[in-house]
C-alpha cells in the first residue's frame, strides 16, 4: 500500500517545470504544437478497436470479490483492464486478482505505483535500489503475461505522486532499462488532465534520453469542464474557450499529435471519471448524470480516432465506481493516483446506471467504423457508426436540452429505426426527443442514414431524469409545444383539456394576476386545478428586443426544467403552447401545477417592516436562516434568478421546516458553475428591498456567513444595495404612471423648444425603465 502524502513534504517538492523544461514547451508551442485546424471536429473513416474500452480494477481482502469482478467484466464484455500494483502487492490481494485476470485471458495494463515517501526519496540510492528490486519481482511474476507495464503516477500532481523531476527521471531510467531488457512494452508517463506543456516537455526530454515509452499515457479528464463535449474554459478562461475550441476531441487529437511528433504513435487514456459529489454540486440524479457523461465521453473519444484504448477509473468504488461498493468511504490518497483496494463488503455491492451505460456503448461501437459527425459542437451531437450490416447513430444534447426527432430525420427513416436508450433498453414508441441522455438509433441492412435536408436544430429545455413520466411533442390546430405526461393516454387527455383553443376564459374570480400577463386558474385533467399564464401585452421595445427569443411560455417551460434539474423547487410544468407563425408574441400559453403555500416572502417582509417580529407563527430569525439556505443552494447550483421579488417566493410551513417554491421564473439564467458574487448580490438586493434596514443587514449577514467560503457584509458588498434603493426610488418618482402625467403636462407647455427637450428626456427614461 502506498504511504499517504504529507502536506509539508508535498510543498517542498520542486515543480517538474524548471527553466529548461519551460523553454522546450514554449518552443514546441511556438511551432504550432497547440494548433490543429478543425481539430475540434472528429474525422471519419477509422475503425474503433475491438477492445477499445476498459476499466480499472482492484482487489479486496475477501477473495470472493475476485470472482465478482471477473463475472461483471464478462457481463460488460470488457477484455481490457488496468490494475495498480505497489510495494508488497505481488504476493498480496492485488497479486492474487492479477493472476486470476491473466488466467482468464484479460488484456492487462499493469500500473506500478510507488508509495509517496519512496517516490519523494527517489533521488537517493536506497529508494532506487528498492524500486529496482520491486520491478524485478513484478517482471518475474507477471511481466510476460501482461500487455504493458505503465510507469508514472499522476506525475504533474506533486501532492499525490511525490516525484521531483530528477526523482521521476531516475525511476523512469531504472524501469525503462529493466523492462526493455525483458522485451516488455512500457507505457507512461501518466500525466493527469489536459496539460500539454507537461506532455510536450516530458516526451521531448525522454526522447533526448532515447527512453521514450512504447505507449504514451495521459488521463484525459473533462470532469471539471462539467460536460465532455464542452470547450475547456480552464485553458484561458470562459471568454477564450469558444475561440480556442479545446473540446475533448481536440484535446485527444493534440495528445496523439504530440506523441506522433516524438515517435510514439500509440496513445492510451488509462483513467478518467466523474465523481458523484462534483456532479451533485449543481445537479440532482447524480448517478444518472454520471452514466450520461460516461456514454458521451467514450463516444467522443472513439470518434476522435486518436486512442488505442480508453479506460474508466474504478469498477468498484463508493464515489466514482461503476459499481457502488457500499462503503460510503474514500481513501485519503486519490484513486486516480492509486486505486489500491475495494473497501466495502460483497453483500453491499450495487451496479449503478453507469455500469449498464458502459455495456451499451461497448455493444454499439466496438469494432465499428466511424462514419462521421452528423451534428456536433452546437448543443446537439449525432455520431454515425457502421457495424456489420447496421448503421448506428448515437445522439444527445448538452445538459437540459431536447430536440424533436421529427425535426432531425425523415419520417420514413424514423419508421424503420430501432430506438434504444442509454442503457440498451428498447424505447419503442416512446422515442420522441433526443436529450442529454444518449439515444441509440439502429437501422439494419442499410449503408447510410442522413439527417433531413431542412432539419431544425432548435432545442427546448427538458429534465431527462424527471422520474415523472414522458415528454410529448404538441402539434395540433396550428399550435406547437411540449407536455409532460404519465403515458400517451394521459398526454391526449392534457391536450384535450388544456389546449388554448379550449381553455376556459379568465374571470375576476379565477384570476391571480392581470397586468402584462394574465395568470388564472383552470380545471386540468381529472378536475385537478392548474394554472395558466398568457401574455396580454408586449412593450414596444420588447417587440424588437425579444423578437428572436423563445416565447414567454417556452421560456417559463425552459426555466422550470432547469430548476427541476438542479433540485430547486418550482411549480411542475405541465405544458407550453405556441401559435405557429405568431408575430404578436401574445399567442403562447404556459400551464403548470398550482402551488400549495401559506404565504409569500413579500407578505412576511412587509409585516416585519411594519414592526412585527414574526409572521403566521414563523419567527423573524427562522425565516432569515431558512430562506438564506434556500438561496445559497439556488446560487451554488448555478441559478441567477434576476427577478427575486418577494411575491415570487412562496412559503409552505411543514413542521419543523419551511419549504420555498419559485414562481414567475422565465427571466432566470443558468450556469454550469456557482453564480458569481455580483449576481448573487443582484438577487439579494431585490429580495431584501421590502425589509427594514436592520432586517436586511441581518439577513444578508446570515447569507454571506453561510456560503462555502464565509464572508462579511462589508461596505463593498453594501454598495449594490444602496444603488438599488436609489434606482427604485427613481423609478417610483419617474415611473410609468408619473411619466403619463408628464406627457399630459408637455402638451400644455407653450414653449415648443422646452416641450421637445422634456419630451426627449421622458422618452429616454421610459425606454430605460422598459428595457430593465
Amino acid at each position: 500500500m502506498t504511504g499517504l502524502p504529507r502536506k509539508s513534504e508535498a510543498a517542498n517538492i520542486p515543480s517538474m517545470v524548471d527553466g529548461r523544461f519551460l523553454l522546450k514547451t514554449i518552443k514546441h508551442t511556438l511551432k504550432g504544437g497547440l494548433l490543429l485546424r478543425k481539430g475540434h471536429i472528429p474525422q471519419a473513416g477509422h475503425v474503433v478497436p475491438e477492445n477499445f474500452l476498459g476499466v480499472g480494477v482492484a482487489a479486496s481482502d475477501d477473495a470472493r470479490v475476485d470472482d465478482y469482478i471477473i463475472n461483471h467484466l464478462h457481463e460488460l464484455n470488457i477484455k481490457s483492464v488496468r490494475i495498480d500494483l505497489s510495494y508488497g502487492d505481488v504476493t498480496g490481494n492485488a497479486g492474487r486478482l492479477l493472476r486470476k485476470l491473466i488466467t482468464e485471458d484479460f488484456d492487462v495494463l499493469l500500473h506500478l505505483v510507488q508509495p509517496f515517501d519512496q517516490a519523494h526519496q527517489m533521488e537517493t540510492k536506497d529508494a532506487q535500489d528498492t524500486w529496482h528490486q520491486f520491478l524485478i519481482e513484478v517482471c518475474e511474476h507477471f511481466g510476460s503475461d501482461v500487455s504493458a507495464i505503465e510507469i508514472g503516477t499522476t506525475i504533474n500532481r506533486r501532492r499525490w505522486a511525490g516525484y521531483s523531476k530528477p526523482g521521476f527521471f531516475a525511476a523512469w531510467k531504472i524501469a525503462y532499462t529493466e523492462l526493455k531488457a525483458r522485451g516488455i512494452t512500457i507505457a507512461g508517463p501518466n500525466i493527469s488532465d489536459f496539460e500539454p506543456f507537461y506532455s510536450f516537455g516530458l516526451l521531448d526530454e525522454l526522447g533526448s534520453m532515447s527512453m521514450l515509452p512504447d505507449i504514451h499515457t495521459n488521463n484525459l479528464f473533462t470532469e471539471r469542464v462539467s460536460e465532455p463535449e464542452r470547450y475547456d474554459h480552464r485553458v484561458l478562461g470562459f471568454k477564450w474557450a469558444k475561440l480556442l475550441k479545446y473540446n475533448l476531441v481536440k484535446k485527444a487529437r493534440l495528445m496523439r499529435k504530440a506523441g506522433d511528433e516524438n515517435g510514439v504513435s500509440r496513445f492510451v487514456s488509462p483513467a478518467a471519471f466523474w465523481t458523484l459529489p462534483r456532479i451533485e454540486r449543481v445537479l440532482v440524479e447524480k448517478e444518472q448524470k454520471q452514466a450520461d457523461y460516461l456514454s458521451r465521453y467514450f463516444v467522443l473519444l472513439a470518434a476522435s480516432g486518436s486512442l488505442e484504448k480508453a479506460f474508466w477509473g474504478p469498477l468498484l468504488c463508493a464515489r466514482e465506481g461503476l459499481i457502488d461498493d457500499g462503503s460510503e468511504q474514500y481513501p485519503k490518497l486519490e484513486r486516480i493516483t492509486h486505486y489500491a483496494s475495494v473497501i466495502g463488503p460483497l453483500e453491499s455491492f450495487r451496479a449503478r446506471p453507469s455500469f449498464y451505460a458502459l455495456k451499451q456503448v461497448i455493444t454499439a461501437i466496438s469494432s465499428a467504423e466511424y462514419k462521421g459527425a452528423l451534428a456536433t459542437t452546437k448543443n446537439i451531437e449525432i455520431h454515425a457508426f457502421k457495424k456489420d450490416d447496421s448503421v448506428v447513430h448515437i445522439a444527445w444534447t448538452i445538459n437540459g436540452k431536447a430536440c424533436d426527432l421529427a425535426n432531425l430525420y425523415d419520417e420514413s427513416d424514423l419508421q424503420k429505426a430501432e430506438f434504444k436508450n442509454r442503457d440498451g433498453h428498447d424505447l419503442g414508441t416512446s422515442a420522441h426527443f433526443v436529450n442529454e441522455s444518449p439515444m441509440f438509433l439502429l437501422w439494419e441492412g442499410v449503408d447510410e442514414v442522413t439527417l433531413s435536408v431542412d432539419h431544425n436544430l432548435t432545442t427546448t429545455s427538458l429534465f431527462a431524469h424527471t422520474g415523472y413520466g414522458q415528454y410529448f411533442p404538441i402539434n395540433e390546430n396550428g399550435w406547437v409545444g411540449m407536455l409532460a405526461a404519465h403515458d400517451e393516454t394521459h398526454a391526449e387527455a392534457i391536450i384535450k383539456e388544456l389546449h388554448p383553443d379550449r381553455l376556459p376564459t379568465y374571470t375576476k374570480e379565477n384570476t391571480f394576476r392581470k397586468a402584462r400577463n394574465i395568470i388564472w386558474r383552470v380545471p386540468g385533467v381529472n378536475d385537478e386545478e392548474v394554472v395558466a399564464k398568457k401574455p396580454l401585452k408586449v412593450a414596444i421595445q420588447k417587440l424588437i428586443v425579444d423578437r428572436f427569443k423563445p416565447s414567454k411560455a417556452r421560456r417559463s417551460w425552459n426555466a422550470a426544467a432547469e430548476l427541476s434539474r438542479r433540485n430547486i423547487s418550482t411549480a411542475r410544468a405541465i405544458a407550453y403552447f405556441e401559435k405557429s407563425g405568431d408575430k404578436s408574441m401574445l399567442e403562447n400559453v404556459f400551464i403548470c401545477e398550482k402551488v400549495d403555500h401559506d404565504f409569500n416572502i413579500r407578505d412576511m417582509f412587509n409585516a416585519l417592516r411594519e414592526g412585527a417580529n414574526s409572521y403566521q407563527g414563523v419567527a423573524e430569525d427562522t425565516i432569515y436562516r431558512a430562506l438564506s439556505e434556500f438561496l445559497q443552494q439556488m446560487h451554488a447550483r448555478g441559478v441567477f434568478f434576476r427577478d427575486l421579488a418577494g411575491g415570487n417566493i412562496l412559503v409552505k410551513k411543514r413542521e419543523p421546516d419551511l419549504t420555498f417554491t419559485l414562481i414567475d421564473i422565465n427571466r432566470a439564467r443558468f450556469y454550469n458553475h456557482p453564480v458569481s458574487m455580483p449576481k448573487r448580490l443582484s438577487d439579494l438586493t431585490r429580495i431584501t428591498y421590502k425589509l427594514h434596514p436592520e432586517g436586511r443587514d441581518r439577513f444578508v449577514e446570515i447569507y454571506l456567513s453561510g456560503m462555502r467560503k464565509s464572508k462579511n457584509f462589508t461596505f463593498t458588498y453594501k454598495v449594490p444595495f444602496y444603488l438599488y434603493d436609489f434606482k427604485v426610488s427613481m423609478k417610483r418618482k419617474f415611473g410609468r404612471k408619473a411619466i403619463k402625467r408628464l406627457f399630459k403636462k408637455i402638451n400644455e407647455i407653450n414653449n415648443p423648444v422646452k416641450a421637445v427637450v422634456i419630451f426627449i428626456f421622458v422618452t429616454a427614461l421610459t425606454l430605460s425603465i422598459g428595457f430593465e
